[in-house]
């Protein structure tokens, strides 16, 4: 198989003198070529400013194209169910054999690591989860996003019991709250039939833009999106801005006990796992990070009285 290129600075500035060659002046900088810088968060993309207004994805492999492609269809799709903003595509192609890149607007304002998200915020999110929801799962399956079916929460808690028993050793986490979540509590909150929506299903506080004022007036990187359990994207905002701020948004939004609990010990038992598995090398993930996603995660919120769930008062 052929090797993938790297792209470097000289790749990306050749790649945006092109665009401007071919009349992009207007939006993507001056006759001379605006500055590239690459940007420190990411993810499957390499990222790069493209002065003070555009953002250039550039895919790595074949498969994030593919990815890439759907994306730039679903963000159409999802735009008009949504009341806080997704990128703009201003230009988008190959910058390699195979291989895309897209030139976006770039949405102004932080990562939810910088700016805590206010209650208007919460709002804000809560519109977000109400969009997803609009969104015709068929639709976005006939763009090529995929359906997912739920994940085990009984497997899920086996495996945190053991990474908390790793974590406690080595001092970062009292093993004992894992008691909090018994395998019958676990049962309980398994996924309701057809309650499958469209998830955007990484919601980590990179893919958020904040405001200083704490709006959320942004959300990122759809390439990662299915249709299938709401609460993952639960799970992602709890880790990202902490489990109350996500529950509440998750509520308004009108979901009830079950996928909020649901997507609470998802990311409980997600950021035990991720902090436990980098700590013995099998993560590459940035210690600071996990550590916040953990406290975030663990987090107290009122709804969590799982015992009183289990008696059976609270709607699916």
């Amino acid at each position: 198989m052929t090797q993938a290129p790297t792209p470097t600075a000289d790749t990306v500035r050749r790649l945006v003198r092109t665009l401007i060659e071919d009349g992009l002046q207007d939006r993507a900088g001056t006759a001379a070529g605006p500055e590239v810088r690459p940007v420190v968060e990411g993810g499957g993309h390499s990222t790069w400013w493209v002065g003070a207004r555009h953002v250039l994805r550039l895919a790595p492999d074949r498969e994030a194209s593919v990815r890439q492609r759907r994306e730039l269809r679903l963000r159409d799709l999802v735009r008009p169910h949504l009341r806080i903003a997704l990128p703009v595509s201003v230009a988008h192609g190959e910058w390699a054999p195979g291989l895309t890149y897209t030139l976006d607007t770039r949405i102004t304002g932080g990562t939810a690591g910088e700016h805590d998200v206010s209650a208007v915020g919460e709002d804000d999110l809560a519109g977000l989860f109400t969009g997803l929801r609009e969104v015709p799962a068929r639709q976005a399956e006939a763009l090529g996003v995929p359906r997912t079916a739920p994940r085990s929460l009984g497997a899920l808690r086996r495996m945190a019991v053991r990474s908390a028993e790793r974590l406690g050793a080595a001092d970062e986490f009292d093993p004992a709250r894992m008691t909090q979540f018994t395998a019958p509590a676990a049962a309980q909150l398994v996924a309701q039939r057809g309650t499958a929506v469209l998830v955007h299903h990484h919601l980590g506080g990179e893919h958020l833009v904040v405001s200083a004022d704490g709006r959320v007036r942004g959300v990122l990187d759809w390439t990662d999106a299915v249709v299938g359990d709401p609460a993952e994207d639960i799970a992602g905002l709890a880790a990202a801005v902490g489990s109350p701020a996500a529950v509440r948004a998750a509520t308004l939004a009108g979901y009830g006990a079950r996928p909020c609990l649901r997507g609470l010990w998802l990311a409980r038992c997600d950021t035990v796992i991720r902090l436990a598995d980098r700590l013995e090398g099998h993560d590459g993930g940035p210690l600071p990070l996990l550590r916040s996603q953990l406290r975030h995660a663990w987090e107290t919120i009122m709804l969590e009285r799982v015992t009183e769930f289990r008696n059976g008062s609270e709607e699916p």
